[in-house]
């Protein structure tokens, strides 16, 4: 099995260093493109290959840097930006990625920015990231040091400056607009949309922003082609993925593996299993903003269009485990109450749906539910959902409250027929104020 994100990363070994990196083959995509591709050339390589943006969306990334302006009536300068502020609960693959080998990154934002003729490029990351933080300073300086940063790299002509840029901590951040915002310096709220990014982002100037996993993918397609990429699936979708699994199975973990490999796979043969003593109940697939899948999807393919058939979406691939002994109520209202409070405020259904939704859950879990209660947690996955607010953090919300209503309806009624969680007659769960 050809693992071409995580091939050098050992956990528990420091990452390789500039030298070590170009010993097995680091920045020759970098020399490949500035000596033998136009920036044209890089775009249509990387569309044909099919890589989807490993941050959720699933839009194809060569058709995303389509839109950028191109030639010498086109304004400058152009921004690259890595989103590497991973903030969706329950997802960690960039984090192996930042840490075990940050030259793999910088390489890949090469190329990007070369594809798009951006001169400026930034690595906006999670404040918690402290070891990440380390290491992609360091390797920073060391691409400066070897000509693979700065001013005409490598003798062609082409200039890019790098800066690492230490977030806050929100999750409004994912949504690109909003982090642009942020690294601005303002309150990270979305934008209107158009002028897309491509056209008008960073300081008003053309802006792609990528995943820190997306980026990663580019050096390796560059030297061994889209077709290599694409026959790395075992789907219509290509490419390999971190999938990660975290809950209470007896090895969790991150593990670089073919698209389209199953849930059930990952979770029996990699992770190992339930631990003993529990059950599986659901899953969430790719992260807290995706829907809960149960028993029988535990044999579809872990790509974009099975999980979308399915009613989910693969997001981040990296899946939260839910067992027969959590409370389902609980679980959902720890979600809930994680997105009421990341909420940037901007739209009134957000700002207010997304608190209501958190205090009704708050009454369930407690036994103070009735049951028009959950006739109110219906009409908000509706008006919480797609095309109701300015961007797409309530919907996201709202996909785990949905599914769970769906599929686990009888243990939100026992709550209320009961008037206390069935799960445990200690203290319930409340929000920290």
């Amino acid at each position: 099995m050809e693992k071409p994100l995580t091939q050098h990363i050992v956990p528990g070994r420091a990452p390789l260093s500039l030298k070590e990196y170009e010993k097995v083959g680091g920045y020759q995509s970098v020399r490949k493109i500035l000596k033998e591709m136009t920036p044209q050339e890089v775009q249509a390589l990387v569309k044909e290959s099919d890589l989807k943006g490993r941050g959720g969306a699933g839009f194809n990334t060569g058709l995303k840097w389509s839109f950028v302006p191109m030639g010498p009536n086109a304004a400058t300068p152009k921004y690259l930006v890595a989103n590497a502020d991973e903030m969706e609960p329950g997802t960690f693959k960039d984090r192996v990625l930042l840490e075990g080998n940050p030259h793999q990154l910088i390489e890949g934002m090469i190329v990007a920015a070369y594809a798009i003729q951006a001169s400026i490029s930034y690595v906006f990351l999670r404040w918690a990231y402290k070891v990440a933080a380390r290491e992609i300073t360091k390797a920073i300086q060391e691409a400066y040091d070897a000509g693979y940063l700065g001013q005409n790299i490598l003798g062609s002509g082409f200039n890019l400056d790098m800066h690492l840029h230490t977030g806050v901590g929100r999750y409004m951040c994912g949504e690109e607009t909003a982090l642009l915002n942020a690294l601005e310096g303002k309150r990270a709220n979305p934008r209107a949309k158009p002028p897309f990014p491509q056209v008008s982002g960073l300081f008003g100037k053309p802006t792609i922003v990528n995943n820190v996993e997306t980026l990663c993918c580019l050096p390796h397609i560059i030297n061994n082609g889209a077709e290599w990429f694409k026959k790395l699936g075992l789907t219509a979708d290509a490419g390999t993925k971190l999938f990660g699994v975290s809950g209470r199975v007896k090895t969790p973990g991150c593990w670089e593996l073919p698209m389209g490999t199953t849930i059930r796979e990952i979770l029996e043969e990699y992770a190992g299993g339930m631990q003993d003593g529990y059950l599986f109940r659901g899953l969430l697939p790719g992260g807290a903003s995706t829907d809960f899948l149960v028993e029988e999807h535990l044999d579809l393919p872990m790509d974009y269009p099975s999980i979308q058939a399915a009613g989910s979406r693969l997001g981040t691939g990296t899946m939260i485990i839910m067992d027969d002994q959590t409370c389902p109520v609980g679980f959902t209202l720890n979600l809930m109450h994680f997105f009421a409070q990341e909420s940037c405020g901007f739209c009134t259904p957000c700002r207010e749906g997304l608190p209501w939704v958190e205090r009704i859950l708050l009454a369930i879990d407690k036994g103070e539910g009735k049951p028009e209660h959950l006739l109110t947690l219906d009409f908000h996955t509706k008006y919480l959902g797609p095309g109701n607010t300015f961007c797409a953090l309530a919907p996201g919300a709202m996909e785990p409250l949905q599914s769970a209503l769906k599929y686990f309806r009888e243990d939100f009624e026992r709550h209320i027929h009961e008037h206390h969680c069935p799960w445990s007659k200690a203290k319930v769960w409340q929000p920290s104020t």
